[in-house]
C-alpha cells in the first residue's frame, strides 16, 4: 500500500498529522453541527454504514455523496462537514472493511499460512461490496485501519526471514492484487450476458477460445479448458502462492 501514487485531491502533510494526533487521542475531527436536534445527528460512522449499504446494493461505481444522504434523510452539504468527497468516503470505507480483519503476531513458522489468510480475508470484504475495491486504488490510503493491515503484512512477511525491500514489495504487490482480483469479479457480475443474452460463464468462455484458428493460436486452442480452468478462489491461491515462492522459495 506504500507504493500508491497520491492523486490530485490527496491530503497535505499537515491534514496528514492532523489526521494521525486526531484519531491518536479519542477525538472526532472537524465541526458536528445539529440542524435539529430531534433528528438522529449525521456522524462519519452513520455515513459509512449509509454508504456500505448503498455499494451492496447497488455497487461502488454508483456510489454518490447524494444517494448517501437521500440514506440518511439529508442533503449532501450535511454530509460535506464530516467528508470531504467520494474520494475521502472511499478511503474511509476501505478503512472500514480493513478494521474488521483480524492480524496474528507473526510467526516465523508458519508465516505463508498467516498471510494468505490476512489477503483471504481482505478479499472475501471487498467482494461482499461490488467494486469497493477500486476506493483502495484512488489515493494513498489515510486510514489508520488500512495502514495497520498494510503494517500487518508488512510484518508477516519480514518474520520469513525476507529482506525489508522484497518484502515492502511484496506485501504492496499482494494488496494490488487483491484489489485486481476483486475488481474483476465485480465486473464479471455487472455484465453475466452477450449482446444476443447468452450467458457469458466458463463453458462458454473455453468455447469461444477453441473457436479460434488453430493455424494463429495453436497454444490457445489446444489449451482452452486449461486457461479457463479452476474453480472457487483457486487462480486466488495459486497466484499468492507464486508470490510468496519467489519472495523466500519453501525448505527442501
Amino acid at each position: 500500500m506504500a507504493g500508491r501514487r497520491a492523486a490530485r485531491d490527496a491530503i497535505s502533510r499537515e491534514q496528514w498529522a492532523a489526521l494521525i494526533s486526531a484519531k491518536d487521542t479519542g477525538s472526532q475531527a472537524g465541526v458536528r453541527r445539529a440542524a435539529d436536534r430531534k433528528k438522529t445527528p449525521i456522524t462519519v460512522e452513520r455515513i459509512i454504514e449509509a454508504a456500505l449499504q448503498a455499494v451492496e446494493e447497488t455497487g461502488f461505481e454508483d456510489l454518490t455523496m447524494r444517494m448517501v444522504a437521500t440514506r440518511l434523510g439529508t442533503g449532501p452539504a450535511s454530509l460535506y462537514a464530516h467528508v470531504r468527497n467520494r474520494a475521502e468516503l472511499g478511503d474511509l470505507l476501505i478503512g472500514r472493511l480493513c478494521s474488521q480483519v483480524t492480524l496474528p503476531a507473526p510467526d516465523p513458522a508458519c508465516w505463508r499460512e498467516q498471510f494468505m489468510d490476512v489477503c483471504a480475508q481482505l478479499r472475501d470484504r471487498f467482494l461482499r461490496y461490488p467494486g469497493v475495491a477500486q476506493a483502495a486504488l484512488t489515493v494513498v490510503p489515510a486510514d489508520l485501519a488500512t495502514l495497520r493491515v498494510g503494517e500487518g503484512m508488512l510484518a508477516i512477511l519480514l518474520a520469513s526471514g525476507a529482506p525489508a525491500q522484497q518484502a515492502a514489495w511484496a506485501s504492496d504487490a499482494a494488496f494490488l492484487y487483491i484489489t485486481g482480483y476483486c475488481l474483476e469479479a465485480s465486473a464479471a457480475r455487472r455484465q453475466r450476458e452477450d449482446a444476443d443474452g447468452r450467458a457469458i460463464d466458463r463453458g462458454e468462455i473455453e468455447e469461444r477460445l477453441r473457436m479460434l484458428p488453430p493455424d494463429v493460436f495453436p497454444h490457445t486452442v489446444a489449451h482452452a479448458r486449461e486457461l479457463t480452468s479452476g474453480t472457487g478462489h483457486d487462480r486466488f491461491t495459486f497466484t499468492l502462492t507464486l508470490l510468496l515462492q519467489g519472495l523466500v522459495p519453501p525448505r527442501p
